[in-house]
């Protein structure tokens, strides 16, 4: 039938692309710089340092996007060196991990990818909220010895990623975050080296006698140090804890009663002391003379005796303890 009608108005509307997902865009920043801290030689020798930075260069955004397999972020690093470098030539050979335990080494001038293996996502690289910055992890390699000074090194961190940042239907990935063109910044790491030494001074004893002139002087006592390489020092000793004075002849004691006695450079009678001319310098050594070799000892030899020009005090153990020190 003609006449009026009705008309109807359709508005169809359909809608494809990505779903509401954050965007998380990554970028390159400058990195911050990672520490060893102050070691002293032998520590470092001895037993593994640790270090890390929290930022190596990658900065992401937050998104709401589990990361899966196909999911990767690239690093590769590289340097001139080799290891940290000390005023001396010496190096101190380290390892970088990509997380804080030895499972995951990153080898120089080889890719290494933190996607895959679960560690963008264990160091919350796109959780939020913010940025976020990947971080890396440091420990130095033992025997290595070398000088005190400040050791450093500086990394190129080349980086680069592909990554889903939009799902669509059937959570297909419609969107990615796409940089596999290499974007580097450097990351400085460093330790400082202090001396140390290793001292080997076993105990003075003069056995037992009725009288004063019959104690026997007590001689090729020798006092091993090995101190750090390429280290200057001197060697103290103390007036002990009963010397008449300050230079002076130490005593040793028993209960109120005094018996005096002194330690004498090498095989002479030049009073073994702790200020300016008293002490001993590294030169002086009987076995390996100079400065310090670190992994070698250097020996200083003495002797001790009793000074038979004093009254034989009452019988009893005597003692005293004397303190060895080292400058440099």
């Amino acid at each position: 039938m003609r006449g009026k009608g009705w008309l109807y108005s359709v508005l169809a509307s359909a809608s494809l692309g990505v779903s509401g997902q954050a965007m998380a865009l990554c970028s390159v920043v400058a990195t911050t710089p990672a520490s060893f801290g102050s070691v002293s030689s032998i520590n470092v020798r001895t037993a593994s340092q640790g270090s890390s930075t929290q930022n190596a260069g990658l900065s992401c955004g937050a998104s709401l996007i589990a990361l899966g397999t196909s999911d990767h972020f690239y690093l590769t690093i590289s340097s001139l060196t080799g290891g940290l470098v000390g005023p001396t030539g010496d190096v101190i050979g380290y390892t970088v991990y990509g997380n804080n335990t030895t499972n995951f080494p990153i080898n120089r001038n080889s890719q290494f990818d933190f996607g895959p293996n679960g560690l963008a996502t264990a160091a919350g690289l796109l959780s939020g909220p913010g940025n976020k910055t990947m971080p890396l992890y440091f420990a130095s390699i033992t025997g290595s010895n070398v000088a005190a000074g400040v050791y450093t090194e500086v990394l190129n961190l080349a980086w680069s990623w592909d990554y889903c940042i939009g799902l669509g239907v059937g959570s297909l990935c419609v969107l990615r975050d796409r940089n596999l063109t290499p974007q580097t910044r450097t990351l400085t790491v460093s330790m400082t080296v202090t001396n140390d030494c290793q001292i080997t001074a076993p105990n003075i004893s003069f056995g037992s006698a009725p009288v004063i002139s019959a104690f026997t002087p007590v001689t090729g006592q020798t006092i091993s140090i090995s101190c750090t390489k390429g280290s200057a020092y001197s060697v103290g000793l103390s007036d002990g804890q009963n010397a008449v004075s300050v230079g002076g002849r130490r005593r040793m004691i028993s209960g109120s009663n005094y018996l005096a006695y002194d330690i004498f450079k090498s095989a002479g009678t030049t009073r073994w002391g702790s200020v300016g001319a008293a002490r001993r310098d590294s030169s002086t050594a009987e076995v390996n003379p100079g400065n310090g070799l670190g992994t070698g000892s250097q020996v200083f030899n003495y002797n001790a005796k009793i000074y038979t020009d004093q009254a034989t005090p009452p019988g009893g153990t005597y003692l005293d303890n004397v303190v060895l020190d080292v400058g440099f």
